[in-house]
């Protein structure tokens, strides 16, 4: 049997009559589900609690607005100050940490701004601007377009200013994103779970990667019931209790594709300082 947390277990012992038919909604980024982790960890989930889970992936903007309507019991993103925001404003928490990996800058083999190998991803980004080199960007309030607007600030830039131009919002997910910049041979800012399970790559390469500011915690939040009664408060502590237990953490290291790791656990780590 997969081992609990000792705070998820009493809540197991109070669900058993309707174990088996309770469900969740999970407010989630796209990272975690186009990369596969979902349908990798969720079936153990349930085999272990009998509670099925639905993923929402709009994204972590998104995400978070799906949290605060109440219209999900779990938000699981990644994008630091607006988790904290939304803990705040009392619509969450607490916030923990469940795993990490990061961002890469990927872009054509080409690399026409010449940021091949750079350990600065603000540099590489000035080069881009620079050279008016095609940049798409996600567009769409997730954790990886607020990522990338961070980097974009760090450079002294506003990249809006090429909007239309060399610099190209879709408004898409990561998948979706990445086909645009094959397609253009354009660069563009991955997570890179989602890069190692993208298959079209076409032209693209991984150009920038390993700095420190390019690491990205992943965080969970219970709603809160107290702003939303209808929410599964039981059954969405017992899967953040999963998820942060040695069976869930040892789920979330298990997943790997072409025999790379795409996610690494840190419940119990204290996240580094940038």
């Amino acid at each position: 049997m997969i081992a609990l947390s000792r705070r998820a277990l009493p809540l197991l012992l109070a669900l058993p009559a309707r174990a088996q038919s309770s469900s969740i909604t999970i407010a989630s980024t796209t990272s975690t589900e186009q990369s596969g982790l979902f349908s990798h960890i969720l079936p153990s989930f349930r085999d272990a609690t009998g509670i099925a889970a639905r993923v929402i992936a709009p994204g972590t903007g998104q995400a978070l607005d799906v949290g605060r309507r109440g219209d999900a019991d779990v938000v699981l993103v990644h994008d630091r100050p607006a988790e904290e925001a939304f803990v705040a404003a009392g619509f969450g928490g607490p916030r923990r940490h469940v795993m990490f990996n990061d961002f890469v800058l990927v872009g054509p083999a080409t690399d026409p701004a010449a940021i091949a190998g750079l350990s600065d991803a603000s540099e590489a980004l000035r080069r881009i601007a620079t050279k008016r080199a095609g940049f798409v960007s996600r567009g769409d309030r997730s954790g990886t377009h607020a990522a990338e607007l961070r980097l974009w600030r760090l450079a002294g830039l506003d990249p809006t200013m090429g909007r239309g131009n060399w610099y190209r919002e879709v408004g898409q997910g990561m998948g979706p994103a990445l086909n645009t910049a094959a397609a253009q041979d354009a660069y563009i800012l991955s997570d890179r779970g989602t890069w190692i399970a993208f298959r079209n790559r076409q032209a693209l390469r991984i150009l920038v990667e390993g700095e420190e500011r390019l690491f990205n915690q992943y965080g969970v939040m219970l709603v809160n019931p107290a702003r939303h009664p209808h929410i599964r408060a039981a059954e969405g502590q017992v899967f953040i209790d999963w998820l942060l237990s040695d069976a869930g953490q040892q789920a979330i290291a298990g997943y790997r594709i072409g025999g790379e790791q795409l996610f690494f656990p840190n419940a119990r780590q204290p996240e580094p300082v940038s």
